[in-house]
């Protein structure tokens, strides 16, 4: 191979535009350019053994110059930079994010009154990610190949999939640019991979809505919900999927499962416009709650809820009984190194209002009469599911003085998850068992009034997304949400 030569499309310079919509398009000609061109010199180099030229294309990229300190509307938490200077971000998979990407840009040429510089920037694309979308070819195992893989083809860079824009690190581009957007082209597209082996499901099918559950059941509860949403013609909804990427538009459809379940299988609900819901159950423990999250943080959702099951602290509770979470005593330790414990996660009042007015209407409760199903408070989230079995006067004394009324293991990591990568959360629990008081999760312990509750709360969450949904995105997306400094793009 020749030292020095790289195989590389031809270049492109960067132009300016001054409609979002046409500045996508190119971003999305260019993306197209850089993939097929890795994919057809891979594929010759299967064909034809070791190319005689190192290989590489490069993702697209964003760019804005702001010469001026911008009179933006104070109650926007986004669409603008921060102070005059060079911006820019790398873009992947420009298809799939058109609309974000289309809102976005947009939102920056009104409020800089400046166009906007579309090009090829020069970060690398792995070729792990440009084969990722298609065509049925993959990247070999390494040793696989008669060439090492790394000396002809670019591969993932930890340097460029990293979480320190989202981490407040003050991070920069190598050419001294101020990030654009809360993630680099290379860690969406990681996290694109990770999550359609998480969920099998497509990052495509996700909707701008999210449910995280632990609980089997709510799978159940949200397949006849769609069922009956695809008979409805008004619903807005037009197709349901599960994972395998099975999709049904009809309610009488089949919808088989896979031979074998993901580790997180999800589910969605699908509208023409995005704004459907996802169903992502992603079992037990912080850990999966992290990972879960960490991914699909990069499809920019609108907000994710958590609803599933979680011990009752309080003798006044009954098994069914609602949690709505106002607080949260983090006990998880998996996002200490990116969020230290001392930062506070606050209730977000759009998000607990949609979800009060949820449950008073599925349950058909108001006032003073709801709260004898729901409670509101702290919620604990604890890294051991057995903790029961330890002395329980260390946790015991740490959950009075924190006034938690409910302990689970997945609910603080999903809201500080939500506060660090500036999701929308909340959290609505279901009380299962109430271990300080005699009543451990044991076969035959549910009443009829639990199994009721647990039929319901699915159907909570998902009309408190539909009253989300129905709210401006300005108002969702919470100025608490952000920091000093923040990325124009959501």
């Amino acid at each position: 191979m020749s030292a020095g030569i790289i195989d590389t499309p031809p270049p492109v310079p960067h132009q300016p535009f001054t409609d979002a919509s046409l500045a996508v398009a190119q971003l999305i000609r260019l993306h197209d350019e850089a993939t097929d061109f890795l994919a057809g010199r891979f594929a010759a180099a299967l064909r034809d053994g070791r190319p005689e030229h190192r290989v590489r294309a490069c993702y697209p990229e964003v760019r804005i110059s702001v010469a001026t300190h911008a009179l933006t509307d104070s109650r926007l938490s986004f669409g603008h930079v921060a102070g005059p200077g060079v911006y820019s971000t790398t873009v992947t998979r420009p298809r799939l994010f058109a609309n974000y990407l289309e809102q976005q840009i947009g939102l920056l040429l009104r409020n800089h009154g400046v166009p906007v510089l579309i090009g090829v920037s020069d970060t690398p694309m792995p070729v792990h990610f440009a084969l990722a979308d298609g065509g049925g070819v993959t990247v070999p195992q390494d040793g696989a190949l008669d060439f090492t893989l790394r000396d002809v083809f670019d591969v993932p860079d930890l340097a460029t999939t990293h979480d320190e824009i989202v981490n407040g690190e003050d991070w920069r581009y190598p050419d001294g640019s101020a990030p654009l957007a809360p993630f680099t082209a290379q860690r969406v597209d990681y996290s694109l991979t990770r999550l359609a082996h998480y969920t099998a499901t497509q990052p495509g099918h996700f909707q701008n809505h999210v449910l995280f559950t632990n609980y089997q059941f709510y799978v159940d509860e949200f397949e006849a919900y769609a069922r009956e949403a695809l008979a409805d013609s008004d619903s807005g909804y037009t197709a349901f999927v599960g994972p395998g990427d099975v999709e049904i538009t009809t309610p009488g459809a089949p919808l088989p499962a896979p031979a074998r379940l993901p580790q997180m299988p999800s589910y969605h609900l699908k509208r023409a416009d995005g704004n459907g819901v996802s169903l992502v159950n992603i079992g037990v423990g912080p850990s999966n709650a992290k990972t879960a999250t960490d991914h699909i943080a990069v499809l920019r959702p609108h907000a994710w809820l958590m609803v599933g099951h979680c011990a009752g602290l309080r003798n006044s509770q009954r098994l069914g009984d609602f949690v709505l979470a106002h607080a949260y005593l983090r006990e998880d330790h998996v996002l200490d190194d990116d969020l230290p414990v001392w930062v506070p996660i606050p209730p977000l009042a759009e998000i607990q209002i949609a979800l009060q007015d949820a449950v008073a209407e599925v349950s058909e409760l108001v006032g003073y009469d709801l709260k004898r199903i729901m409670r509101t408070g702290t919620v604990a989230t604890i890294d051991n599911r057995n903790w029961e079995l330890r002395d329980q006067s260390g946790p015991v004394h740490r959950l009075s003085q924190s006034r938690a009324i409910a302990l689970d293991m997945e609910s603080a990591t999903i809201a500080a998850n939500g506060f660090r990568f500036r999701v929308p959360y909340g959290t609505l629990l279901c009380v299962s068992d109430k271990p300080l008081h005699g009543e451990l999760k044991l076969p035959g312990m549910a009443s009829d009034f639990y199994r009721t509750q647990v039929a319901r709360h699915l159907r909570i969450g998902v009309r408190a997304m539909e009253m989300l949904r129905a709210m401006p995105l300005e108002r969702i997306h919470s100025r608490k949400l952000r920091s000093f400094e923040e990325t124009a793009f959501l």
